[in-house]
């Protein structure tokens, strides 16, 4: 086995050196890298790419900040009903700061290309559409010198981590300030367990859980195509959590945060992964994930981290993240993202009479703080880069659903290795292109057969 992945570094060093840093940087900036970043009396223009629920989200978000004038002057989606929601949604939110002529509002699969036009360098755009068309539309940002945010996960499966670890080196050549979305790493409670886990608080870190078991999430469980709906290739991707090509599936799209936040804790990415999983109760649904999955990491040093996901109606629910030390109890997180309500227990169990600190309430919501955070370094030019631990966080969550989908232990550079592309010619595609993955004649698509499919996962 190769060397282990380098450790996870704390977003807040990270914010403590950046004074430090950006010095450094301006000296950069004078003579190979271009000084790209919008002053505190300049509007920051933002561009929409990806119109559904997600994106609306995070272009509130944006433009909910309070350090500067921002307006929103560009959309672009494959759906034009997603797109009007979403302006009309934006609109009555936030006023005149939703600036979007009817000719900067574009459909297609093109129309990224022609809203990142309409920014200039030290504006943003938002990557917010199904995770495998992130490369494409990241790497023409960069070509353009636009700052980016881009949703979680960055990545899918290996050849497209490849890509996004050689994007994120161009992207800081050029000075680029990019916010990947994994917005547990900027929650203020979660920031300052992981301080404590550092200064050992709860003394060697021995082993981590995490949970995310729910009922139907996403469009994770998918039914068949509908009548009225003619192509395969935006069926696919208007309920894109359903296929492996679009979004690594429902296991890449919702447990990367309980696997980041564990692995951040830990300060390590796992190197390899052992993983489970099945199919129950399908009804008519014809996507390619399972309904449950339980994946055993393990760190360089040995320890674990025990993830289990569930999606079936009518079960418990749980969602939550744990550290156990040899002195104490971590909660990461108690339920759901918002808010962590992080604490530290003496001993094992979480036991009120052992508390001996938690977050005080209420918490700042980390949607909200992951945008502050990447505005904040856009107008004052401070290195801003979160491209390559999202591709890393991608690949760690590809490598879970792989052990799993092959019932194989997989590690992690042979899930960077892996020769399997879900979506090679994902640049190419138009509204009239074929789906990277085709129904087969009962409608149903091509599923994981752990312990007969060994390399691939379909």
């Amino acid at each position: 086995m190769s060397e282990a992945p380098k450790k996870v570094s704390s977003r807040r060093d990270f914010l403590k050196n950046s004074s430090r840093l950006a010095a450094g940087a301006s000296v950069l900036a004078g003579t190979s890298i271009p000084h790209v970043y919008a002053a505190d009396q300049n509007t920051i223009k933002i561009a929409l790419v990806g119109c559904g629920g997600r994106g609306t989200g995070a272009a509130s978000n944006a433009l909910s900040t309070t350090n500067g004038p921002i307006k929103l002057v560009a959309m672009a989606d494959v759906f034009e009903h997603r797109l009007n929601t979403s302006y009309k949604s934006l609109e009555k939110l936030h006023g005149d700061k939703v600036d979007v002529p009817e000719d900067q509002k574009f459909i297609g699969f093109d129309g990224y290309e022609k809203a990142i036009s309409c920014l200039s360098p030290g504006d943003v755009v938002l990557l917010v559409t199904p995770p495998a068309f992130r490369w494409v539309h990241f790497g023409y940002a960069i070509e353009k010198g636009i700052n980016v945010f881009m949703e979680k996960p960055v990545t899918v499966d290996g050849p497209s981590t490849r890509k996004m670890l050689e994007l994120a080196k161009k992207s800081k050549e050029k000075n680029l300030k990019v916010g990947v979305g994994l917005m547990c790493r900027h929650c203020k409670a979660r920031q300052e367990l992981y301080d404590r886990i550092q200064d050992g608080q709860i003394g060697d870190v021995l082993e981590l859980r995490a949970y995310r078991m729910a009922g139907l999430t996403g469009s994770a469980a998918t039914g068949p195509q509908p009548e009225n709906m003619k192509s395969e290739l935006l069926y696919q991707i208007s309920r894109f959590h359903g296929f492996l090509w679009a979004s690594g599936g429902g296991y890449s799209d919702f447990l990367i945060h309980n696997i980041d936040e564990s692995c951040w804790m830990k300060d390590a990415w796992p190197v390899r992964a052992d993983g489970s999983g099945g199919r129950h109760y399908r009804g008519d649904s014809v996507d390619q994930n399972f309904d449950n999955y339980s994946v055993e990491y393990t760190f360089a040093d040995g320890t674990k981290l025990f993830l289990r996901g569930r999606t079936i109606p009518g079960c418990r629910q749980k969602f939550a993240s744990f550290a156990h030390g040899s002195k104490g109890l971590a909660v990461i997180s108690t339920s759901a993202h918002h808010p962590a309500k992080a604490r530290i227990y003496k001993g094992y169990n979480e036991e009120k009479e052992n508390l001996l600190w938690a977050y005080p309430q209420p918490e700042p919501n980390p949607y909200q703080l992951e945008w502050d955070d990447l505005i904040n370094a856009i107008r004052q030019d401070q290195p801003y880069n979160e491209v390559q631990r999202g591709a890393e966080a991608s690949l760690v969550t590809a490598m879970g659903r792989m052990a799993a989908h092959t019932g194989q232990v997989v590690t992690y550079d042979e899930m960077l290795n892996c020769k399997q592309e879900f979506a090679p010619d994902v640049d190419k595609l138009t509204m009239d292109s074929p789906a990277p993955v085709v129904a087969r004649a009962d409608g149903s698509y091509p599923v994981p057969l752990p312990g007969i499919l060994k390399n691939r996962e379909y």
